[in-house]
């Protein structure tokens, strides 16, 4: 099946992309990549009448370290495979970097941009996931304004983010966080390169006691958008891990949890997949903080 007949238009400045979306309105639709767009609208389940092809923002495709924010920006039309293959981006965020390597495949991540799979806002996708855990916020223009939103107030319910049709995701800010830190990115799928059943994602520093002094974990493809598992911070800060500890997140999360039945798993199936990949991210991310 091929998509309905639309509009065509590629601007080479982000004005002109912006004021093409004022004029489309609902019917105009931004396209980079195309690895999520493109099967959406050959099976007509998106039919925009205006497709803004914004390949040609140059401007938009960057990594930087803001040293004086300590934020690692990345622009949106940056490749999945730029990031993947940045020593700036493992060295100061290592979880991203992990997560980006259990996208699809290369080809997927050679094509596919860091803005569109947070924009497109999958459940199980890796990109929303790690942003949460992170911490990290969306900066959003329009013709009008450009403004800041966190990841926890940006992913509204299944593939729907508080972005308005008139405006475009210009660039993701993650915090740099200093210390003896560490991190784990781990998911279970059906075969290598689908989107994940479930998936779990840790980032944690520690003391000089091994005590945890900070931790963000959360949970992809258990709700429809990705789960911040808020008692983890509650129990585990001053804490060194035990397993005593490790069953009261598990218990946590078991209870935190809602997820659905679909023809890939089970609700219950992909409860218990939550609770091993809680204990093995949390085990990981806390081995690596130590070291």
């Amino acid at each position: 099946m091929k998509p309905p007949k639309f509009d065509y238009y590629k601007p080479t400045r982000l004005n002109e992309a912006l004021n093409l979306l004022e004029e489309a309105g609902e019917d105009g639709k931004i396209i980079a990549g195309g690895q999520s767009l493109v099967p959406i609208m050959n099976m007509r389940l998106a039919s925009p009448k205006c497709l803004i092809d914004i390949n040609g923002l140059t401007e938009l495709d960057y990594i930087k370290n803001d040293e004086n924010q300590n934020l690692l920006q990345i622009g949106t039309l940056t490749r999945q495979s730029k990031v993947e293959e940045s020593e700036m981006v493992a060295n100061t965020c290592g979880l991203l970097t992990e997560a980006i390597t259990q996208i699809g495949h290369v080809q997927t991540r050679n094509r596919g941009t860091i803005g569109g799979s947070i924009v497109h806002a999958d459940p199980s996708a890796e990109l929303p996931l790690a942003l949460l855990t992170l911490n990290g916020s969306v900066q959003i223009a329009s013709k009008d304004e450009v403004r800041n939103v966190g990841a926890e107030d940006f992913f509204v319910t299944y593939l729907t983010t508080d972005i308005m049709p008139t405006e475009i995701l210009t660039e993701i800010n993650i915090p740099i966080i200093g210390g003896r830190r560490g991190y784990s990115f781990q998911e279970i799928a059906r075969r290598h390169g689908d989107f994940a059943l479930v998936a779990a994602s840790c980032y944690m520093t520690v003391d000089d006691h091994d005590k945890i002094s900070s931790i963000r974990l959360a949970l992809g493809g258990v709700e429809a958008i990705p789960l911040l598992i808020e008692d983890a911070e509650d129990f585990m800060i001053g804490e060194t891990l035990s397993d005593s500890l490790l069953g009261k997140i598990v218990e946590s999360v078991e209870l935190a949890v809602e997820p659905e039945s679909d023809l890939h798993a089970s609700a219950e199936y992909r409860t218990h997949l939550a609770k091993v990949l809680t204990k093995r991210t949390l085990t990981q991310a806390y081995e690596r903080a130590r070291r």
